[in-house]
Parts: C-alpha cells; structure tokens; sequence
C-alpha cells in the first residue's frame, strides 16, 4: 500500500490536482474561522456549551450541509442552499417537461441546468441568511451591543442586510470552490466539501468521548469503562465493514447482445451484466427524513416549554413531547417509515425501467427469457423493488444505530452519529470516489490501482 501511495505522489498530473484539491479545503476550513463582524464571540462561545431545543437542531443539520451553523461564521450556511436547489432541479427534472428535455442534451443541457442551479442558489441563500439572521442570531442574543441602536436595543436594517450578503457571499466562494475541484482536483467537489465538514468534527467527538471514559473495568458511575470502549471501537469497525458492503453491492442482471454481421466478421453475441446497486438511493433518504423530522419536533418542544397551566393542553404537548422526543419509540418508528418511503420514492426518480429497456433495445442488448420492451421494464422494475426493500432496511439500520448507541451506552449523540446515520454513509461514498478517481489516473499510466490486490 505504501508503494501504490509513493507511485500515486511521483506522478507530477495527480500530485498537482491533489495538492490543488487540499489547499481549497483548506481555504475552505479556515473560512470558519472568521466569524460575521455583527457577533459577540463570548454569546456564541456560552450557546455552544448548551444542548437541547433550536441548538441540537442546527447541530444535525450541520452534518449533511457543510456547515457550522452554532459557530455564525462567514461559511455559516456552508452549501445547504446550493443542495436545496440541486435536489429542487433534479426532482423538477422528473416531472417538468422543459427540464427533463434539457437533461437528455447531454453535456450542453447539463451546462445549461448547473447555471439554473446557480441562480437557484443565490435566491435560496439570501432567504435562508435571511431566516437565520432573524430567526438564529437575533432571536438567541449573539449580536455585540456595540451593533445594536442604543434607544430600541434593536439590530438595525443596514447591519442586517451586511450579514445576509456576507453569508451569500460565503456560500457562493464554497460552490466556486467546489466547481474548481470538479474542474482542476480531483474527485467530486462538493461531496469532497461535505466530507470535511464531517471529518472535523472528529477532533471533537473524540475529546467528548475521552472524558466519559474510566481506565477502570466497569467504569465509575456515568464513565466508561475499558470494556465498554473495546465494544464501541468493534462496532465502529463492523458498521464501516456493513456501510462498505452494502455500498458496493450490487444485483447483476446477465445481458445477451445480439450478433451482427458486417462485412465477414461477427461482431456482438457477448454475455455481460447490467449492474443494478442494492442502495440506489443513496444518502437522501436519509436527509429527507431527518429534515422532515426536524420541523415538528422542533416546533412541538417550543410549544411544550410554553406555560400552559395544568389542563389538557399541558398533558397534550408534554405527551407529545415526549413522542416526539429524539430515540423515543415513536421518533423511531417514524423515522424507519420516513426512511422506507424516501427510499422508493428517490428510487422511482433516479431510476426508470422504460428508459432502461429502450436504451438496451436500441443498442441490440436483451435480458435472456424477456423479450425487449415492456416485458423488460416490467422485470428490471420488480427487480429494483425487491432490492430497493433491502437497500432501505439498511440505511434504517445505519441511522437508528447512533441513538441505540447513545440510549444504550451513554455516550453523547455526537460520538455515536460516527457510528452510523447520513455522516458515515456521505464519508464512506466520497472515499470509495475519490479512491475510483484516483485508480483511473493510475491505470491510465500501467501503474495498479490502490485497491487492486495484484
């Protein structure tokens, strides 16, 4: 391995989009460093220390968006509104004639949508910089006096529209940042900016988990103890393994081309495979979930906290409440359902079984026993049903596991989502496309790839 890694640094191409791609993250971790000029560093600093209600929110949301939403930086929005507009686009794209032409062009109606998506961003950023300076920054009291007018103690207009263009302007550098990657790095650059929100975190989650744990057996009251620290590092390991497996797994369907004589030579008649993937929904449902989730939980706690005597409505919210209440049965059953639907619901939007078989009836290909056409559809969208099932009982799986982890052992919610949920699964995908990007570079030289055994 550490020859492969020494070949993959003498090759001057690759070792300058490398270089080229860690100074841009590099650029980009350091921009959250250097918060909004309107912020009290001390307030910002005293709600980080809390947990619970609007904080835990932003705190999951910062998982999935490349973001530090508590830290108010100039990044704080990170590439959430840039997501919001490519899932937009994408899901118009199934439904919206004019779109779905553009996306059959090819590369000049790809072009052509990255610009409608650019514009998208822009307009999403300045209402959700909007929302958070009013809703988040104001609200919590993160505002340095020296900013506020001294007779209504209010943030006045002109500072707020500073901090809303300086968030949009922040948003935008990411996404140029991440076009450069795409363009002159290497690997996917806003999947590559996403990845290093989430590594970042790491530091952190480690020092959280450090002051939990007792070098005794059994621990000592609240701590962990040895054999309690074994066990997290073996399940680390085994739900990697699992996220690995799932991810690469696919379900082969044996393809026939038919057999084509041109001139004296009989071209065609090949047996191959059409590969389709166990999770072909990827992360998203996962983010769908969540976020749906995110609103009526969020909602239904500043209601209960909300003094209502003691009649109906107090039982009725502190019931639900409790619902609602994140590792509650309930929040879990829901989460599972929420997970399952997303699934076959993205499944349907990203792939289409007509499609499929009218490309392969176009290029002389044919499934053994099924005749092209309908027939074909018909069997490539059972097939996709069944494995689609398994697909979503995984990813439930992977994202209940952090709140089994965290009722069971004790550990705060922030070590446990590295055991499983949207943060390993984004982290485990990138790798694997960052490695195949990589592989390509070196195969193309006669050199072998880094997961290649020979």
């Amino acid at each position: 391995m550490w020859e492969k890694v020494r070949v993959v640094w003498q090759i001057p191409e690759l070792r300058r989009k490398i270089g080229l791609t860690m100074g841009l993250l590099a650029i980009y971790r350091l921009g959250f460093q250097i918060p909004l000029p309107i912020i009290d560093p001390e307030k910002v600093q005293a709600l980080n220390s809390q947990s619970g209600g609007l904080t835990d929110v932003l705190q999951q949301v910062a998982v999935f968006s490349a973001s530090q939403l508590t830290q108010v930086t100039i990044f704080g929005l990170g590439i959430m509104p840039y997501i919001s507009a490519s899932i937009i686009f994408q899901l118009l794209g199934s439904v919206y004639p004019p779109l779905e032409k553009l996306q059959k062009e090819g590369q000049a109606g790809q072009k052509k949508i990255n610009e409608y998506t650019r514009y998208a961003t822009v307009l999403i950023c300045l209402l959700q910089s909007w929302m958070y300076v009013n809703a988040f920054i104001v609200k919590m009291d993160l505002v340095d006096a020296a900013y506020l007018n001294p007779t209504t103690g209010a943030l006045p207009f002109g500072w707020k529209v500073v901090a809303v263009l300086t968030m949009t302007a922040g948003t935008v550098f990411l996404m140029w940042i991440g076009e450069q990657i795409d363009e002159f790095g290497i690997g996917n650059g806003i999947s590559l900016l996403i990845m290093a929100g989430i590594l970042a975190r790491m530091p952190g989650a480690g020092f959280d988990l450090l002051q939990q744990v007792s070098l005794e057996l059994g621990g000592g009251g609240t701590k962990l103890g040895v054999e309690d620290l074994l066990l997290l590092a073996a399940m680390f390991i085994a739900v990697v393994v699992g996220v690995v497996y799932i991810t690469l797994g696919q379900r082969r369907i044996p393809m026939q081309s038919a057999k084509h004589i041109r001139g004296r030579r009989v071209v065609g008649g090949t047996r191959q495979y059409l590969p389709l993937k166990v999770n072909q929904a990827g992360v998203m449902p996962i983010i769908f979930a969540s976020s749906l989730l995110m609103l009526p939980t969020l909602v239904i706690s500043q209601l209960a906290a909300i003094n209502w005597g003691e009649g109906f409505w107090r039982k009725f919210f502190d019931i639900t409440n409790d619902m609602f209440a994140r590792g509650s049965y309930f929040y879990v059953l829901l989460y599972v359902v929420l997970i399952y639907f997303f699934c076959f619901f993205w499944t349907a939007i990203t792939f289409n079984p007509k499609d499929v078989s009218e490309n392969l009836k176009n290029y002389g290909s044919f499934i053994p026993g099924y005749r092209p056409g309908k027939r074909t559809a018909d069997y490539l969208e059972k097939v996709m049903a069944r494995i689609t099932y398994v697909g979503a009982g995984f990813l439930a799986l992977v994202a209940i596991i952090p709140m089994l982890i965290s009722g069971s052992l004790g550990v705060s919610f922030m070590v446990a989502s590295f055991y499983g949920g949207t943060g390993l699964l984004i982290a485990v995908s990138v790798a694997f496309d960052l490695v195949q990007k990589i592989d390509s570079h070196l195969v193309m030289r006669n050199h072998t790839g880094l997961l290649d055994k020979s």
